[in-house]
């Protein structure tokens, strides 16, 4: 008897097929996944340069919200022949690799003029630092610039090369 009803639910669904509906519902799905996982794998090298620009410009703001905000000094330091920068206070220090290819090409602060080798080293005061710093990226043609504003504590970031 229990085989009899089996048989009489294997002939129904098979010869059902899918309707147009489910078919729809089916191709949704698929859809939305796709469009969920694909962009991680279209990711274009300007991205992850603006990722690291992006990056770069958050640690700007933590240090100096955090120098204002306990009134301690901070160093921030830029290390153009590792392609790194890091930060230090009491208790607290962080360092950063950066992960693009030709990495940071230069760093201008009115007081040392612009540099493209070695190591820079800001103080964050109590008041941020004493002058803007200007700082870019590079990776294969694509490049951009991470404005800090010492006064402020603001950064912007721009695509492209700018003084």
């Amino acid at each position: 008897m229990i085989q009899g009803y089996l048989r009489g639910i294997l002939k129904i669904s098979l010869s059902k097929g899918l309707t147009l509906v489910e078919l729809l519902v089916v191709i949704f799905i698929i859809s939305i996944a796709t469009a969920l996982i694909m962009p991680s794998f279209w990711r274009s090298q300007g991205d992850e340069v603006k990722s690291e620009a992006k990056h770069m410009s958050a640690t700007l703001r933590y240090v100096y919200d955090q120098a204002v905000s306990k009134k301690e000094t901070y160093i921030f330091r830029f290390n153009l022949d590792e392609d790194s920068y890091s930060f230090k206070a009491n208790g607290e220090s962080r360092s950063y690799q950066i992960t693009i290819h030709e990495g940071l090409r230069d760093i201008i602060i009115p007081s040392l003029g612009r540099v493209s080798e070695g190591e820079v080293t800001v103080e964050f005061g109590a008041l941020g630092p004493n002058e803007p710093i200007t700082v870019h990226l590079k990776d294969e043609g694509i490049e951009y610039t991470v404005f800090f504003n010492h006064l402020t504590g603001r950064t912007k970031i721009y695509e492209g090369y700018r003084l």
